[in-house]
């Protein structure tokens, strides 16, 4: 299933298995989670308000990013890229990626071409892994 921003999948796993084996699919495949953000516990703290459990964690793949930022300075406003885990509230948790392709296509300039789509096809593998190890 995907979205015009990025690709996903659910995965028969607990929320926190599901933070696990995506964190470890990233880093098979070079990246690692420089930021982690608990929507569920800022919305609670900011707003009062309950919301199910929900994590952001921002992925960097350090020679991708050191390529495109030599290519594109302003890139850093689209570093790293985010990837969201949440709880589906059924037993199964949710993984959305955010396709690179499509995020630097705001940015022309035509050298960042094949550093997009080096990762989409990283980030792809790592959805494809997830899903493999669930089938398992």
């Amino acid at each position: 299933m995907s979205n015009d921003y990025g690709f996903r999948t659910t995965l028969p796993v607990s929320y926190e298995q599901a933070i696990s084996r995506v964190t470890e699919a990233l880093k098979q495949e070079g990246f690692g989670v420089l930021t982690e953000i608990d929507v569920k516990a800022t919305l609670k703290k900011k707003l009062d308000v309950d919301f199910k459990p929900y994590i952001i964690l921002g992925a960097c793949n350090p020679n991708l990013a050191y390529q495109g930022l030599q290519a594109e300075p302003e890139l850093g406003l689209l570093l790293p890229c985010n990837v969201i885990v949440y709880d589906n509230g059924d037993g199964t948790t949710t993984v959305s990626i955010v396709d690179p392709i499509q995020m630097l296509g705001v940015v022309a300039n035509p050298a960042l071409e094949p550093i997009a789509n080096e990762a989409n096809t990283r980030l792809r593998r790592v959805l494809e892994h997830l899903k493999a190890t669930v089938a398992a």
